[in-house]
């Protein structure tokens, strides 16, 4: 009963204050409230005369005490966990959980970089050692520039296309490695066949793809136009777009027999017709073991690498580009009896590992998901609240309050682990039959930076710390808008280099390299190169190169990025009011104000003492499903001790 009183005595204090929308804190003293009682209900009656909508404060008892508690509720639902430790002494599953998961994912991430470093500095290795070996006049300087070839496969009804991106690496150290003479195509491929049927003498352990190591079959693809006739001399020409692919095995005995490529294609009836020769592929395979990777627990890596030469004539321009393309596989390997033991144990171990990380990552997301939706039960209740009891809506800014981004966040991160995982243990089992590497670092990398983010929430609780977030948070809508501007004047800027400066500057030469290019030059990287490398015969072009390169630097320098900084720097001196003069409220915020109780003065634990045994108790004994939250109503008296449903009597 004197908790009843004391309830009563606070809402008599701040509860009258409600029927103007003010949702005032109740500093004022007693006096002042009194004297302006009478004031405030006759605005509220103005108000209703101009078809407002109000907000009725019901002062009886029920109500009352039912405001009291709604307020405690909403108090103690938005604590951190350290402050609902204090108040009820609940125990913060959901922190313990993080901190188990960001030290396995962390271990397990920092395993799997390490054997993908491994995995993908091992192939990278052989391919260049396969360059040296099957690559006529492939040099030392050819290494450096790094030429990766990217293929895509796009298949349209019965049509296949083979596009090839070639991306070399900045600066180039000498030019691309291309043949110029018919003579030097079939040297070429005599090279490749010559150095794959001696492998033997290379320093690396490398063998056949067949059971007993003899030699297998050499594949050679030729592509070409299904007619492609240029005569010059007068302009004229026969040109079939549609693309034939021609391909023929050569076996050791074949190729000891003519001894040369040409006069194999000869014997074979096939005539290389160079003017509508588009691409040509000379392709083999050879297996190896990596003992590199092998250590006290773990034993060496078999490999077997699908080789592919590349003759590219897609440009017709007299250059042949050649280059090398090598796709590694993980086979599974028959080692040593002395590995089998420690094999099995490391394997073991990862595969615990593993299965650590799903299951944390599992209870993670269940946790999380849970509270998301407890979250929703309770902004249910608390509108249903304020309509029946003010007679208003609660704002979109009080129901957003309910919907935590960082529980999104986790449960998103979450999910990635536990694809990536999964994809890992395929590939550490050789259940995979094509490489998965980086498509397992992309979803465990992610992952593991959003895990990492979220120790910020728990950073968050700290007035220091979270000075940072409240800013990032306060700055986004104007960054966004912000950048929105500076995203149309890059574009044009892109485009406009990509077309004028593209043919005389490398680093404009698509338009993925000019958005690179600018985007580097703003923030001051290789500003005289870009300069530099500009070449032109015409004076128009140099001069209008200059222009633009001044003009984009510095505007997005001297311009663009300040003004970028000053829209952050505004909201954090923002921020410094608000923890000065005390943050803007939404209706929400201001209701759970006048609940000043302290999270360990042990008044949270008087309301719902009720274990959740004995609530599921309840729920099965009472037709009457009440949800986690229960509403409240004018019906829920507290001087009701029993209720009866159909005949079951719940106490």
């Amino acid at each position: 009963m004197q908790s009843r009183k004391r309830f009563q005595h606070e809402e008599n204090s701040v509860g009258n204050k409600l029927h103007n929308r003010t949702w005032s804190h109740g500093n004022d003293s007693e006096e002042e409230e009194i004297a302006s009682e009478n004031t405030l209900l006759n605005e509220n009656s103005r108000h209703r005369q101009n078809h407002s909508t109000p907000i009725e404060c019901k002062t009886s008892p029920v109500t009352t005490f039912a405001e009291e508690k709604m307020r405690r509720k909403l108090r103690f639902f938005f604590m951190n966990p350290i402050e609902k430790w204090q108040a009820k002494r609940r125990f913060p599953y959901k922190f313990v959980v993080q901190v188990i998961k960001i030290i396995l994912v962390t271990v397990q991430l920092c395993l799997f970089a390490h054997n993908n470093y491994m995995h993908v500095n091992y192939t990278w290795d052989n391919r260049i050692t396969f360059s040296h070996l099957f690559l006529m006049g492939w040099e030392s300087t050819q290494e450096v520039r790094s030429l990766i070839t990217f293929c895509l496969y796009i298949e349209l009804s019965e049509h296949k296309i083979n596009l090839m991106l070639q991306v070399p690496a900045y600066p180039p150290a000498s030019g691309p490695l291309a043949i110029y003479k018919r003579s030097d195509f079939y040297d070429a491929i005599d090279h490749a066949l010559r150095g794959y049927y001696n492998v033997n003498d290379a320093i690396g352990a490398y063998s056949y793809i067949a059971e007993d190591n003899s030699v297998g079959p050499v594949t050679l693809c030729l592509y070409e136009y299904k007619e492609g006739i240029i005569f010059g001399f007068n302009e004229s020409y026969v040109f079939d777009s549609e693309i034939v692919e021609t391909c023929m095995n050569i076996t050791l005995e074949a190729f000891n027999t003519f001894n040369l490529s040409h006069n194999l294609l000869q014997d074979r009836n096939i005539n290389v017709n160079f003017s509508a020769l588009v691409r040509a592929h000379l392709k083999f395979a050879l297996k190896t073991v990596n003992l590199k990777a092998a250590g006290p627990m773990t034993p060496p890596d078999c490999y077997r690498f699908n080789i592919k030469i590349i003759f590219d004539n897609r440009d017709f321009d007299g250059q042949m580009l050649l280059s090398l393309d090598a796709e590694a596989r993980k086979l599974q390997c028959k080692g040593d009896t002395r590995y089998i033991t420690d094999n099995r144990i490391e394997s073991a171990l990862r595969t615990l590992l593993n299965l650590l990380v799903i299951l944390i990552c599992t209870i993670s997301l269940v946790l999380c998901s849970r509270a998301i939706y407890r979250a929703q039960l309770l902004k249910f209740e608390t509108i249903n609240f304020f309509k029946k009891t003010y007679g208003t809506i609660l704002s979109l800014e009080g129901r957003l309050e309910f919907l935590n981004l960082w529980y999104i966040m986790i449960i998103i991160n979450d999910l990635l682990i536990i694809i990536g995982t999964v994809i890992k243990e395929q590939i550490e089992r050789k259940h995979s039959e094509s490489d998965h590497w980086n498509i397992c670092s992309i979803f465990l990398g992610t992952g593991n930076l959003l895990v990492w983010f979220g120790v910020l929430r728990y950073l968050g609780f700290f007035k220091t710390y979270n000075v940072v977030i409240l800013t990032l948070k306060k700055a986004t809508p104007k960054v966004a808008r912000f950048l929105i501007c500076a995203v149309l004047i890059y574009a044009g800027f892109t485009f406009c280099g990509w077309l004028v400066l593209g043919p005389y500057n490398m680093k404009f030469r698509s338009l993925a390299t000019t958005s690179e290019c600018l985007f580097a030059l703003i923030n001051g990287d290789d500003m005289f190169a870009t300069f530099s490398i500009t070449f032109s015969k015409s004076a128009v072009l140099w001069w209008y190169s200059r222009i633009y390169l001044y003009s984009f630097i510095s505007l997005y320098i001297y311009v663009v990025l300040s003004l970028f900084i000053s829209v952050i720097m505004d909201a954090y001196d923002t921020i410094k009011i608000y923890y000065r003069e005390g943050f803007p409220k939404n209706d929400l915020q201001t209701f759970i104000a006048p609940c000043t109780d302290e999270a360990s003065s042990g008044i949270f634990r008087d309301d719902s003492e009720r274990s959740n045994l004995t609530e599921l108790l309840d729920r099965l004994c009472c037709c009457r499903k009440r949800p986690f939250y229960g509403s409240f109503s004018e019906s829920d008296s507290s001087t009701k001790s029993e209720q009866e449903c159909n005949g079951a009597i719940c106490v």
